[in-house]
């Protein structure tokens, strides 16, 4: 049997539960206020885009609602219009930090779609290329990611703060 050790998971793993619900990221990183630890690249008035702490590729980026919420139809016209315009926007920035080929862009809604948090809709934004996917996934189950989360928060934010 192959292992592939991933010490900073341990940190999701132990993750305190609130109330028998479990924490809930897109609430209390938002409130800590340390943007930087917690990869949030941006702040509006209904949601914020950051860096998912678990990647796809390189980049891979989440939209969330400020408010705490699983379902669509919960979410207000001006959360609703914000969200599709940082949809617009997370695109153009990666497109200008990594030139990707191409983008997935998605929610799942409720476990069974995979959602990895069903009580706090959010919108994923994944930069891909082609040949992205190469042996280490497809036989190894297993994904190589050539930049840190650090690196990877310091160029976005550059391209986001370089445009005001």
């Amino acid at each position: 049997m192959d292992y592939l050790w991933a010490p900073w998971r341990l940190t999701y793993i132990e993750k305190p539960d609130k109330d028998g619900e479990g924490a809930c990221i897109f609430i209390d990183l938002p409130a800590s206020g340390d943007d930087r630890k917690n990869l949030i690249l941006h702040r509006g008035a209904h949601a914020f885009v950051m860096l998912n702490a678990y990647p796809y590729t390189s980049g891979h980026l989440m939209i969330a609602p400020f408010k705490h919420t699983a379902e669509i139809a919960e979410l207000d016209d001006a959360s609703l219009l914000e969200i599709n315009r940082l949809l617009g926007a997370c695109v153009d920035w990666l497109r200008k930090a990594y030139n990707p080929e191409g983008f997935n862009i998605g929610v799942n809604l409720g476990m069974a779609a995979g959602a990895g948090i069903p009580s706090h809709i959010h919108w994923h934004i994944v930069p891909r290329w082609a040949g992205d996917t190469n042996y280490m996934t497809t036989v190894g189950d297993v994904r190589v990611l050539p930049q840190s989360l650090e690196d990877t928060y310091d160029r976005l934010r550059a391209i986001i703060d370089a445009e005001g």
